[in-house]
């Protein structure tokens, strides 16, 4: 097949694609569901959508203990099917059981420059966030090539990013360009679908980290959640229940803006404000809510634990799926470089 039959062979639907992926590093909570999630279950009612594990990527950092990232899984898969996600609505697979995303990274680290890694802005965050750790290899500097031969395989037009990750798409985005100023057109560039910022502080007020225990996470039941609530930390100078609150400095306030509707949310920040409605009752009244956001989720969850081939199920039939369209896409970019 000529690399311009093999270009129109793949174009198809590539117009509506969306992709995206998540490290499976541990148990997803709140943020990741309204920071993430959320935007998924709807990308998958407009767009044709790719949403994968990035388990080669926990890899990069996590190298040393490589047998969690496989128990993780399997868990990560099933929080998102709870949150939303429809394996007939969307593709959801493996990232290392597609191996054609290996030899695109093969590829594009090839024409890569190493300075435009380098200079990778969250790049350097993470190397001084995980300062703990080892990360000085060639993997970690080259996540950004990985990243892009991810998004690249299924020529998306759209990449659901937060603000802090435009970066890392941009250089995807400069990596397209260079492999068709070498090779000729053949990637299209991925535009940035940015996802509205979701603000969930760590229940104790510090940012949210497994090690200090303090998100919601979506497998909790509210047997568990309870207590984290009422022992959440609000606004700090509001010491007794009659003096006045500030719902912009409450660290609990930003979970009424996700899980709470408008006109509450103003009686809310009248009775804080006024000293009208203690803390107690805040919290009372994020319960009430959150169990409300979470008992679908449950009941989802419980059908998944009665049916534990489920998940395997859903990745096998994904990989497939994204493998059969990876393979287009090499088929492509092996004519486009005389291979």
């Amino acid at each position: 097949m000529s690399s311009d039959a093999a270009l129109s062979a793949i174009n198809e639907n590539a117009s509506r694609r969306a992709v995206s992926g998540m490290r499976p590093t541990g148990a997803l909570h709140l943020g990741h569901y309204f920071g993430a999630i959320k935007n998924w279950v709807a990308l998958q009612e407009t767009t044709q959508a790719f949403f994968f594990v990035a388990d080669w990527h926990a890899l990069t950092s996590e190298y040393e203990n490589p047998l969690r990232i496989k128990e993780f899984v399997p868990e990560l898969v099933k929080d998102w099917l709870v949150a939303g996600l429809d394996p007939e609505r969307c593709v959801i697979f493996q990232q290392s059981h597609v191996k054609e995303h290996a030899e695109l990274h093969l590829i594009l680290s090839m024409v890569t420059p190493v300075s435009w890694l380098e200079r990778c802005p969250t790049y350097k965050e993470m190397i001084q966030q995980l300062a703990a750790k080892d990360l000085g290899t060639y993997g970690f500097l080259g996540y950004p090539v990985l990243m892009t031969s991810d998004i690249i395989m299924y020529r998306p037009r759209w990449v659901p990013v937060g603000q802090d990750q435009v970066p890392h798409l941009e250089l995807s985005r400069e990596i397209c360009r260079r492999f068709n100023h070498l090779y000729g057109e053949f990637f299209p560039e991925p535009e940035a679908l940015l996802t509205p910022q979701a603000k969930c502080p760590g229940l104790d007020g510090r940012k949210v980290s497994k090690s200090y225990n303090n998100s919601i996470q979506l497998r909790e039941g509210m047997d568990t959640i309870t207590p984290k609530i009422k022992g959440m930390l609000t606004d700090k100078a509001r010491l007794r229940r009659t003096d006045p609150g500030n719902p912009d400095n409450c660290n609990l306030y930003p979970y009424h803006d996700l899980l709470t509707d408008e006109a509450t949310r103003a009686e809310i920040r009248q009775g804080c404000t006024s000293a009208s409605l203690g803390c107690v009752d805040c919290k009372a009244i994020l319960l009430k809510n959150l169990g409300a956001f979470l008992a679908p989720l449950q009941e989802r969850r419980a059908a998944l634990d009665a049916n534990p081939r489920r998940v395997h199920e859903v990745l096998q039939a994904g990989n497939e799926a994204a493998r059969a369209e990876a393979r287009k896409t090499l088929e492509g970019v092996r004519c486009k470089i005389g291979f």
